[in-house]
């Protein structure tokens, strides 16, 4: 008995490859040696010739009538192809972005539970999934999270999934309204790129992005890479940065079906109450529509205890409310030999209180944020002949805000700043491929920002950015190696006062990994980049504090690491392991110095950043009913100031960076419920440059756990789950003053139809 069935799997570059396969009845995983030799020919067919581990050489060559390659569970994990659930059908697979496509040494490999063999004819189903990158064989640390991954866990948030990462500081200004950004590797939020669908989200005026603003309902995949990644065919503005976060959303997926609608309802503590829907309509065979909208009020009025010496207070947290709503409207066209085409409209909107930070018998606040974001984007990508692929994208922003604060220290009362920003961005690039092993990468990116603001003296400057990148790389079963050039040009036009001088420059990037012995998954890797980013509309132009002057800061980044994976007991499903060593030098820090007449942006400081990243993920079946999944993070950072050693703060931790930090889960799946547990760890830390006792913030361990079960209602399934936040109702901040949340409470409920 057997299984014969197809697969076309298109890559993120256009390419388009037919694997048939033929899988003898059995334990699939006899053929692994078989799939390690599998090469990928200029037919971009699949060709198997080894004998399998029984002898059935013959009998499977004389049962499939083209060349073939097995599909089977590898514990390297590369190139696992996740979520095919679909049962006992031939089966064809379009993949529509980030598909890392590895078939160098380990063919093409697939979870063992994804297919079960009975002999039937059955239709064929168009299956829309994504690939997990083989995170273990790049040359620079990758991290990510899949749709799978998330929903095991119970996460939530996007901020929840980001703090799984090793490496990465969630600034949190606390509640379900709070303000997060995004560190990587104590370099600040502004080196940290957030793109959306591959094109990146940006803001001009501070340079950093509230990942708070995004929704994880419609999310198939976050992605974090430090350093430049593997793959070459991205934008030059992901080059630009040192460590990127992707956010990928889900396609429709439609089986035999014109149509799909998913409902959900999340409430809990505080007054948290989250609705959201998803509809997906195919228009013809080659076009699909989606729409997703979700509303999210609460009142954010949580409990916490205040602490001033002795003395301890029992106080709410006022004016942390929040009322956002969000809608996106998303095209997926399959041109077929024309290529691919996705256009995405985005609107968000939001009116939120700021509470500001605690203080003793002055519990008042009244400051108020309105965002307002729209944006709209475009995305092409297509395979011209055998060798060249292009990508082009187009997107326009504009972002509204508006700050309030009523007091009477300001004249008049009260301050109403109001601000509005605009970016005009265009990128196009071209991949080209001559032989198995070698690629090439050219990428253009050119945009323009604008803010416009009411505050006194408003310069409203204009910034026009060109980024240009060439890469190379070459890749064979051992050896990835890696390079990039950027180039730099940005100029600005203000209508007012004075303007920066015109910036230029060239940042290289190397990375390579290897692995070390052909029958064993274990690789090193190495990498350098040289980076910058020029100072924010806020650092040049904001009130007295601006300063024209200011020189870019730059930093450099190493990182020496090793990657293991396979499977050492019988007991084990699988178990990976990365631990990376790096060294940042940060210079020409733009930070705010403190006169005797007004605070000012300058360039002083010099950062030194040591630091230490272990990953472990690991996944064992106990039985046909049970099975565990898990995953920790620790991450060691000495992050110190080095500007100069007359300073009381000389060699001191910098602020907002703890020494030590770290994250488990624990995830058990049953038929019948699955429970999911995770913690979080965050070592002492200082709010201001000198670390001394007054300035501490105390370390704290975090802990949730949630439960979700998923029921069959005909055609429509049915997922309820309910979450415990910060199960030890720890009293902890994030940021000084800024007190989180205690033990909280959440359900959700979703139907899929």
């Amino acid at each position: 008995m057997y299984l014969s069935f197809s697969l076309s799997l298109q890559s993120n570059d256009g390419v388009t490859k037919h694997v048939h396969v033929s899988l003898v009845k059995g334990n699939p995983v006899q053929y692994r040696s078989c799939t390690r030799s599998c090469k990928l020919k200029k037919t971009s067919v699949y060709h198997c010739h080894c004998p399998p581990a029984d002898g059935k050489a013959t009998e499977l060559r004389e049962q499939a009538r083209k060349p073939a390659a097995i599909l089977n569970t590898d514990a390297s994990g590369e190139g696992v192809v996740n979520e095919i659930f679909m049962l006992n059908k031939q089966v064809k697979v379009s993949f529509w972005a980030g598909l890392f496509c590895l078939v160098s040494n380990n063919g093409l490999i697939a979870q063992q539970d994804s297919l079960v063999l009975r002999h039937r004819n059955l239709n064929e189903v168009e299956v829309v999934e994504k690939v997990r990158p083989a995170v273990t064989r790049e040359g620079t640390p990758v991290q990510m999270l899949n749709k799978s991954d998330m929903l095991r866990l119970g996460v939530q948030e996007l901020s929840e999934a980001v703090k799984r990462f090793s490496g990465v500081t969630i600034k949190d200004y606390g509640g379900v309204g709070g303000l997060k950004t995004v560190s990587v590797r104590s370099l600040g939020a502004q080196h940290t790129a957030i793109s959306y669908d591959g094109i990146t989200i940006s803001d001009a005026q501070s340079g950093q992005v509230d990942i708070s603003r995004f929704s994880l309902d419609n999310v198939e995949q976050v992605l974090l890479s430090i350093g430049q990644a593997d793959d070459i065919f991205q934008t030059a503005r992901i080059y630009a940065s040192a460590g990127a976060l992707q956010i990928e959303t889900s396609h429709p997926l439609f089986d035999d079906k014109k149509y799909t609608l998913e409902g959900q309802l999340k409430a809990g503590s505080f007054g948290y109450f989250n609705p959201s829907f998803r509809y997906g309509q195919k228009v013809g065979s080659k076009v699909a529509v989606t729409m997703h909208g979700d509303w999210l009020t609460a009142d954010g009025d949580y409990p916490f205890t205040l602490v001033n010496g002795t003395l301890r207070e029992e106080q709410k947290r006022l004016n942390s409310d929040i009322n956002s709503w969000r809608g996106e409207a998303n095209v997926y066209a399959d041109l077929q030999h024309a290529g691919r085409l996705q256009v995405k409209a985005y609107y968000f909107d939001s009116e939120r209180g700021l509470p500001g930070s605690v203080s003793l018998y002055n519990p008042q606040a009244r400051e108020r944020l309105w965002d307002r974001n729209f944006f709209t984007q475009t995305r092409y990508e297509n395979k011209i002949g055998e060798y060249l692929s292009v990508k082009g994208l187009l997107k326009f922003n504009h972002a509204y805000n508006r700050y309030l604060d009523i007091n009477n220290k300001y004249a008049g009362g009260r301050q109403d700043d109001r601000y509005t920003q605009k970016e005009y961005y265009a990128s196009g690039a071209l991949k080209y491929v001559p032989a198995d092993v070698l690629s090439f990468s050219f990428a253009s990116d050119f945009f323009v920002n604008t803010l416009d603001a009411t505050i006194p003296e408003s310069p409203y400057p204009t910034r026009y950015t060109s980024l240009s990148v060439l890469a190379a790389q070459y890749q064979d079963a051992r050896i990835t190696l890696t390079g990039s050039l950027l180039g730099t040009y940005i100029t600005e036009r203000v209508k007012t006062g004075d303007r920066p001088a015109d910036r230029k420059r060239i940042s290289p990037a190397l990375s390579g990994s290897w692995r070390i012995w052909e029958e064993k998954n274990i690789r090193v890797r190495a990498s350098i980049k040289d980076i910058f980013r020029v100072p924010t509309f806020n650092d040049l132009y904001y009130l007295r504090i601006g300063n024209t002057g200011l020189r870019p800061e730059r930093a450099t980044q190493y990182n020496v690491g090793l990657t293991w994976s396979g499977k050492p007991f019988s007991a084990l499903d699988y178990l990976r392991f990365s631990a990376d060593g790096y060294y940042n030098r940060v210079s020409d820090k733009i930070v705010v110095i403190p006169s005797l007449a007004f605070a000012r942006m300058m360039n002083f400081g010099e950062v030194s950043i040591k630091g230490l990243d272990l990953n472990l993920e690991a996944g064992m079946p106990v039985s046909n009913k049970l099975s565990f999944q898990l995953a920790g993070t620790y991450t060691w950072q000495k992050a110190v100031d080095i500007t100069d050693p007359a300073k009381k703060n000389y060699k001191h931790q910098i602020p907002y960076t703890p020494e030590h930090s770290g994250t488990a889960s624990l995830t058990a799946e049953t038929p019948w419920i699955n429970v999911g547990y995770m913690l979080t760890a965050v070592g002492n830390r200082y709010a201001l440059p000198q670390n001394i006792r007054e300035n501490r913030i105390d370390g704290y361990i975090e802990q949730g756990i949630s439960a979700n079960r998923t029921f069959k209602l005909g055609k429509a399934s049915l997922r309820l789950q309910g979450e415990i936040i910060n199960l030890g109702d720890i009293n902890y901040e994030v940021i000084k003053y800024y007190p989180m949340p205690g033990r909280s409470f959440r359900v959700s409920l979703k139907i899929n139809y």
